[in-house]
C-alpha cells in the first residue's frame, strides 16, 4: 500500500519556512512531483552552468562576444575566483552523490566530469528521490544551481537589442534589460526613444509577433527580423527555469548559432515552442 508523507524537497522546505504547507508524496518517494522535477532540471542545468562558469574564469563578461586570441585568454583580465570555486564544488558535490548511488545500487561510478556526473544522476533521479537522503540531495543541488547562476551571470543587469519599436511613428529601438530574479510583471522591454513604450517580459510573445507583422506590412518584400537569444535571455522572457530551456531546445531542435563560445537560439523557434505549450495547458 502506498505511503503518503510530507515532501522533504528543497522547494517544500523553503515554502514551509515562508508559511506554505509542504506538499505530499506517494509511492515511496520522499519528494513531491514538483520537487522531483526541480531536482532533475537542476542536474541538467548544472552541466550547462559548469561550462558557463568556465567562460568567465578569465574575467570575460557573460554574453561577451569578444573572441579569444590564439595565445589563450585575453591579456589583463582578472581570474574569476568565484567561478573556479563553484566549478570545484560542482565536481565534489556531484561526485559524492554519484558515489552513493553507485555504491548502493552496485553500479559502475561515472567519470568525475560534470557532464558525466549529471547524466548519471539524472538517470538515477527517481531512485535518489526515494532515498532517505533525498531531502539533502534536493537541497544541495538547488544551492549549487543558485551558486552557479551567480558565478556564471554576475552582472545584475545587461541590455539586449530586440529590434525596432512597433509603435506607430516611433523610430526607437527596443532593448531587453536582463536582470536576475526579475518579476514577470516588472517592465523589462523598453524603447530608447520613448520611455512610455515599455512592456513586461510576459508580453514578449505577443509583442514579438506585432513587431514582425509591422515589418512585413511596411515592406512586403522584407522578411521578418531574425532574433537570436541565449538560454538566460529566454528564461527571462518566458519566466522559465534555465534547465527547462536547455531541455526544450534539445527536444524541439531549435536552430542555434555559436558566437565566442556561447549558444544563441532562434527566437521564432522558441516562441512557437512556448505557444504550443501554452495551448496545451
Amino acid at each position: 500500500m502506498a505511503v503518503t508523507a510530507l515532501c522533504q524537497g528543497e522547494g517544500c522546505r523553503t515554502g514551509h519556512t515562508g508559511g506554505r504547507a509542504r506538499r505530499r508524496t506517494t509511492d515511496g518517494s520522499r519528494l513531491c512531483r514538483s520537487c522531483a522535477e526541480h531536482l532533475t532540471a537542476g542536474l541538467a542545468e548544472l552541466a550547462h552552468l559548469y561550462e558557463e562558469c568556465g567562460r568567465v574564469l578569465g574575467g570575460a563578461a557573460p554574453g561577451s562576444l569578444r573572441e579569444r586570441t590564439s595565445g589563450g585568454e585575453l591579456p589583463g583580465l582578472p581570474f574569476n575566483g568565484a567561478a573556479a570555486d563553484v566549478r570545484a564544488r560542482m565536481v565534489s558535490v556531484l561526485g559524492s552523490w554519484s558515489g552513493l548511488v553507485a555504491q548502493e545500487r552496485g553500479l559502475t561510478p561515472p567519470p568525475r566530469t560534470v557532464a558525466a556526473l549529471t547524466a548519471f544522476l539524472g538517470r538515477n533521479a527517481a531512485w535518489l528521490a526515494a532515498h532517505s537522503a533525498a531531502g539533502e540531495a534536493s537541497g544541495e543541488i538547488a544551492r549549487l544551481v543558485r551558486a552557479g547562476r551567480r558565478a556564471a551571470f554576475p552582472d545584475p543587469a545587461r541590455s539586449i537589442r530586440l529590434g525596432d519599436c512597433p509603435e506607430s511613428g516611433c523610430s526607437g529601438a527596443l532593448t531587453l534589460a536582463v536582470r536576475a530574479g526579475a518579476r514577470a510583471d516588472a517592465p523589462a522591454i523598453v524603447c530608447a526613444a520613448d520611455a512610455a513604450h515599455r512592456w513586461t517580459s510576459d508580453q514578449w510573445s505577443a509583442l514579438s509577433r506585432s513587431m514582425d507583422s509591422a515589418r512585413e506590412g511596411g515592406a512586403p518584400a522584407a522578411a521578418a527580423t531574425e532574433r537570436w537569444l541565449t538560454a538566460a535571455d529566454i528564461a527571462q522572457l518566458w519566466q522559465t527555469p534555465t534547465g527547462t530551456v536547455y531541455r526544450l531546445a534539445s527536444e524541439g531542435r531549435w536552430r542555434r548559432r555559436n558566437r565566442a563560445g556561447r549558444t544563441y537560439y532562434n527566437e521564432s523557434d522558441v516562441r512557437d515552442c512556448f505557444a504550443r505549450r501554452a495551448a496545451r495547458t
